[in-house]
């Protein structure tokens, strides 16, 4: 299932328990999941990921309390992990 697949899927979802949209948490896994693949040599678990609430695109966050963007949302790493 690609990521537009998971986005399509999830369009018309309710908030999840955490209040976040499915479709965005299940792209912040996929982005974790292609960052894990990509370089397995990385020990660090992140902070969470920062993603585009739009376009779901997303970047990794390592540090403390990232700077968003206002189209952006943080999605912390235990929501990740779970």
């Amino acid at each position: 299932m690609t990521l537009v697949d998971l986005v399509e899927r999830d369009m018309n979802a309710e908030p999840g328990e955490h209040g976040l949209d499915p479709s965005l948490l299940q792209a912040a896994k996929h982005i974790y999941q292609t960052f894990h693949a990509v370089h397995p040599e990385v020990i660090e678990l992140p902070a969470g990921v920062a993603i585009n609430r739009f376009t779901y695109r997303g970047k990794l966050i390592f540090s403390g309390k990232p700077i968003l963007l206002p189209q952006e949302q943080f999605i912390p790493f235990e929501l990740i992990r779970s």
